[in-house]
């Protein structure tokens, strides 16, 4: 079983960067393909980025590329999101999400994850 916790949301405005948390305990973390997903108030959760265990391969949901980066510290167990640049359209709840193998089934269906954190709520104001 693994456990995510994530931090590092706020109140930022447009065009600020901010930098999330998602710290993992128990399981194989560093087999573990990581994501983060967000929800926005009424529109489905969706995935934003994701990476292998390893930490070698990565991929972006359209809006957010050449923006936001993914990363992984295995030695501290933690993935983190990089956020850039940001855009009032980014305001959601942004979940840490991790895969029972080094990469998942696919990249961007909630059904290939099998850990969630409790989420941490971004709010960008314009």
């Amino acid at each position: 079983q693994v456990y995510l916790v994530e931090s590092g949301g706020g109140l930022v405005q447009a065009g600020a960067s901010l930098k999330l948390s998602c710290t993992a305990s128990g399981g194989s973390f560093n087999t573990s393909a990581m994501a983060w997903f967000r929800q926005a108030p009424g529109k489905a959760r969706e995935f934003v980025a994701g990476l292998s265990g390893s930490g070698g391969g990565t991929m972006y949901e359209e809006s957010v590329k050449g923006r936001f980066t993914i990363s992984r510290d295995n030695a501290e167990r933690r993935v983190y999101l990089q956020m850039n640049t940001v855009k009032p359209e980014d305001t959601a709840v942004y979940y840490c999400a991790g895969a029972n193998s080094p990469y998942p089934e696919t990249w961007f269906s909630r059904r290939a994850y099998t850990y969630w954190g409790q989420g941490t709520l971004v709010t960008v104001s314009s």
